[in-house]
């Protein structure tokens, strides 16, 4: 029998290798084991890692609110292109700050179809697409809104400095925040300015100071799709834009029977007048910031209050009138008595001009020119016809359905 003898040096090293190869398959059990090192699972990792969106509106939804918008996020990545469209016509919305959320900015029309596209991005920049088509609710009541009549009746032509705007209602409306956020003032040469609402059915801007002059406001009211009241929407958007021309600012001080008319800031000229004679409260002009309003040649002017017969009753034709109050205070051509201009008090509370002047004045006034007025104990209430200037800023703010 042959025996064959081996060296320790020649047993260690099998060993070894021996070792090696069991702890090299350990390590690869292992790694396969926790998931890693695999194409299928680095397939797996970037799926689990697209971005994910959701459309609200749902695709399929119908008698949607319009008042409750669209809104379009994105959960792991950020949103590309957002596209939201009634028939060819765009939906305007904005993205958060991190462009992870994109929300339409004004409210959507009632009885509306909508389709929504949007796109994804994940952190390795790989897309992720999303759709949805919906239908807007057909509203119960509807509400529409109209200018002042002078507003909307004055097309191309200019307004005063102190110029308000006046909106009024069909219907009450008792979500007036909603309804005052959709209402969009834009000057050219912008200024502080705020709503106020006079009761359920109309509401005021006015700025906190005159409006700077020789410029365009756009008035856009994005009504439709707003919730006015329960069940009641507005249907329709309108767009009014106007001119503000020169500063015109008259000042009449009845102690002095004087007027000076400044125009862009230049005294263009003085005026001698006659205010009221201050027998009856009626018969006192009252003293306040007063806007021009309407104006007729002739006016028909009737003593308030009195019939044919009674003390004090007068019914005349008035030349070149400018209306400056609801309680019927005008500037106008004095109808005689003019040895009174300049020196003393004779009106039934309206202004009395010398003919140059008043016909000068009517034929350069705009609506909205402010008449400010001083030297009487009449004071001028705040509501008095365009007089929204006696109410200081901090409490026409007040007036405001915001914050």
């Amino acid at each position: 029998m042959r025996v064959i003898h081996r060296s320790a040096g020649a047993l260690l090293a099998g060993s070894l290798l021996l070792t090696g190869l069991v702890a090299a398959g350990s390590r690869a059990d292992m790694t396969s084991a926790a998931g890693g090192g695999g194409s299928e699972a680095v397939a797996a990792r970037r799926a689990a890692d697209a971005a994910k969106l959701t459309i609200t509106p749902a695709n399929g939804a119908t008698k949607v609110r319009p008042d409750h918008g669209v809104s379009v996020k994105a959960a792991g990545g950020k949103l590309g292109a957002v596209v939201v469209k009634a028939g060819s016509k765009e939906v305007i919305g904005e993205f958060n700050a991190d462009q992870t959320e994109w929300r339409s900015k004004w409210t959507l029309k009632p009885s509306t179809s909508y389709a929504v596209t949007a796109t994804a991005m994940n952190v390795e920049g790989k897309p992720t697409q999303a759709a949805s088509r919906f239908k807007t609710l057909k509203p119960g009541q509807t509400i529409s809104a109209s200018l002042d009549w002078i507003l909307a009746g004055n097309e191309g032509k200019q307004y005063g400095v102190g110029m308000p705007i006046i909106l009024n209602f069909d219907q009450p409306v008792r979500n007036k925040s909603r309804v005052e956020e959709a209402l969009e003032v834009h000057a050219a040469k912008p200024v502080d300015g705020a709503w106020r609402w006079l009761g359920d059915q109309q509401v005021i801007y006015r700025t906190k100071t005159y409006w700077p002059a020789h410029q365009k406001v756009t008035l856009t009211a994005h009504l439709a799709g707003v919730r006015a009241a329960k069940g009641v929407y507005g249907t329709k958007n309108f767009t009014r834009t106007f001119k503000i021309g020169e500063s015109r600012i008259s000042k009449i001080n009845l102690k002095t029977h004087k007027m000076t008319v400044r125009i862009d800031g230049k005294k263009k000229r003085s005026v001698p007048v006659s205010g009221g004679n201050g027998s009856t409260t009626e018969y006192t002009t009252t003293s306040g910031t007063h806007l021009t309003m309407e104006k007729g040649n002739p006016t028909l002017m009737v003593s308030p209050g009195r019939q044919p017969g009674d003390p004090g009753y007068y019914k005349e034709l008035i030349s070149y009138a400018v209306r400056i109050s609801n309680s019927g205070e005008y500037l106008h051509q004095t109808p005689g008595a003019t040895y009174c201009l300049g020196h003393a008090n004779c009106s039934h509370g309206c202004v009395r001009q010398p003919a140059n002047d008043a016909i000068w004045f009517y034929k350069n006034v705009q609506p909205g020119d402010v008449v400010d007025v001083t030297g009487t104990k009449r004071g001028l209430d705040w509501d008095n016809g365009w007089s929204f200037w006696e109410m200081s800023w901090k409490k026409w703010k007040k007036g405001s359905a915001l914050d």
